[in-house]
């Protein structure tokens, strides 16, 4: 009986010394989350440099005015994604920002190739406007090929960031396109056509509106943490796809592919604030502002090398291709249990 007595009595030391241990991890992990950087509402662009192509942190700006709300439910979806990312790099800081010295890849995780289906709603008011079939399979085939590194074009990457250069295991399937004839010539960014068209389960798809936003606009993108009911990508129909109603140098599809990252919860590179702030990726170097045209290698900024090809700056969609293993594993963690956008998933 004593044997006995002992015997359970160290297992239940050892059940209570286990429990103690997983918090104290738990605990650990819990500290290394660092969000002192963390920031939401930027500067305005320094349009000097050439002209503002995404609109997507403008209307952040605005939406932050208008909802006090925004930017908790946003550092939220910030602090998950640190956690997450923390979690498959014990010992190496939490994942955010420029630290830490890693590439912020962070391993693998156990999601597999994750499927986003796509709702496109053509609102037009010109038979150009009213895109082909043929011009919205040419855009979905841009998205899989650069979020699944099959684009011929990534083997020009420098040596530098030839090795980051990194398959998001992501892919886009067409679930239904919609097409809308109205009169308005201009939508704006203030999210008016999605007033006027909603969304359609965008709990689970990604819905993408195809329309004249006007003012040299490409597109706008919604972050994670934003209202269903204007959850989405907005996009100018001559930037949309690689054939039909395309207009040079945007027309290779990759405004879409720019646009659906910060959909999926990518910055710009250069964090929209010059050398001082950050895209929270460890491995795209700091810079000062976005690069235009198609620039030389190397673009020295911020005393490192811009990641001009990366598909977060401003470059013509000739010379942008790649996203980073940071990047990847960014945009991956929202996908997780209790992510933004976990319920895609289910």
């Amino acid at each position: 009986m004593k044997k006995i007595f002992l015997t359970v009595a160290a297992v239940a030391t050892f059940m209570i010394s286990c429990e103690t241990n997983e918090k104290d991890v738990e605990l650990t992990q819990e500290q290394a989350i660092d969000m002192s950087d963390f920031y939401v509402h930027t500067e305005a662009n320094d349009e000097s440099r050439g002209a503002e192509k995404c609109h997507s942190m403008r209307v952040l700006n605005e939406k932050l005015e208008q909802n006090p709300d925004l930017f908790k439910k946003m550092y939220d979806v910030e602090y998950a994604t640190r956690r997450f990312i923390a979690a498959k790099k014990p010992g190496k800081g939490n994942g955010g920002g420029s630290g830490g010295g890693d590439t912020g890849g962070g391993g693998t995780d156990n999601l597999g190739v994750i499927n986003i289906p796509v709702y496109v709603h053509v609102v037009y008011s010109n038979s150009q406007e009213n895109i082909s079939d043929n011009q919205i399979a040419s855009q979905m085939s841009v998205l899989n090929a650069d979020f699944r590194k099959q684009n011929s074009d990534v083997s020009n990457a420098p040596a530098e960031f030839a090795g980051l250069a990194a398959d998001a295991e992501i892919n886009f399937t067409l679930a239904g396109t919609f097409r809308y004839a109205n009169t308005r010539t201009s939508w704006g960014t203030n999210d008016a056509v999605k007033s006027a068209y909603p969304p359609v389960t965008p709990q689970t798809h990604l819905n993408i509106w195809v329309c004249n936003i006007g003012g040299g606009i490409l597109g706008y993108a919604q972050f994670p943490g934003g209202s269903l009911s204007t959850d989405g990508v907005v996009c100018a129909p001559q930037y949309f796809g690689t054939t039909g109603y395309v207009q040079a140098p945007f027309n290779k599809g990759r405004t879409m592919t720019h646009e659906v990252g910060h959909y999926l919860n990518l910055r710009h590179i250069w964090g929209d604030g010059r050398c001082r702030q950050d895209d929270f990726v460890a491995d795209t170097p700091s810079s000062d502002g976005p690069n235009y045209g198609c620039p030389s290698y190397p673009t020295v900024n911020c005393r490192s090398n811009d990641m001009t090809m990366n598909y977060m700056d401003y470059v013509d969609d000739a010379c942008m291709y790649m996203f980073s293993e940071g990047q990847k594993a960014r945009m991956r963690a929202i996908f997780q249990s209790g992510g933004a956008r976990a319920s895609m998933l289910n």
